[in-house]
């Protein structure tokens, strides 16, 4: 991912709470026999690990079409993106683009125990079923927690501790508060390309950038 100094995202703790929020990714690996291959997996942090480390499973075969262990694998996290038109500026000239939050994470997957992989698996029902009304967790009744069992035997429990990443908040910190303000009304509005996520993300983005100037 190309980068832009303005549009940075450096902080570790910028790129876990992009995480928290948007745990569904892409696994992308460089493999031997297949060349590139994605997946798309729900992921977890490790919240008492040291830097970023994600947990998460794959259905077999995908441990194998991954060849996870074997290489270095990318994680493509995607938060809040949208399109921002020209329209949305100044009567100055000027071509649309394209607001969003993305981080690119590398790391070498550990693959886990069967014991470990049914902790992981409990972890993501847990995390997901909390808020429902009534939460089916992976150990609610013996039934549950029998067939929970069965089924994790075709799952392969992985951690990936994270070695670098790159990531880019691109929410349109180059333009006059002004400019800002306007585009944050029209995602917030009623038009073909509103979007509540992404106002909510440029505010976020812009009242820290306006805290840090004060």
């Amino acid at each position: 991912m190309r980068q832009n100094p303005s549009f940075t995202l450096a902080s570790e703790d910028g790129v876990k709470r992009l995480i928290r929020e948007h745990p569904w990714v892409t696994l992308v690996s460089m493999t031997d026999a297949s060349g590139l291959v994605a997946s798309h997996y729900p992921v977890l942090l490790d919240e008492e690990a040291d830097g970023v480390v994600l947990l998460t499973h794959v259905g077999r075969p995908d441990e194998v079409v991954h060849e996870l262990g074997a290489h270095e694998v990318l994680v493509i996290v995607q938060g809040p993106h949208g399109y921002i038109s020209p329209g949305w500026y100044d009567a100055n000239p000027a071509v649309p683009t394209w607001n969003f939050v993305s981080a690119h994470l590398h790391g070498t997957p550990e693959l886990l125990r069967p014991d470990e992989n049914l902790r992981v698996l409990e972890s993501l029902v847990e995390h997901f079923e909390r808020p429902m009304p009534e939460p089916r967790l992976m150990r609610g009744t013996a039934e549950n927690s029998a067939y929970a069992d069965r089924i994790a035997a075709g799952t392969v429990g992985l951690r990936i501790p994270v070695t670098r990443f790159v990531a880019k908040n691109k929410m349109s910190q180059n333009k006059p508060a002004e400019t800002v303000d306007r585009i944050i009304d029209e995602l917030e509005g009623e038009g073909p390309y509103a979007s509540t996520a992404l106002a909510a993300e440029m505010r976020r983005t812009h009242e820290s950038l306006r805290a840090a100037r004060a």
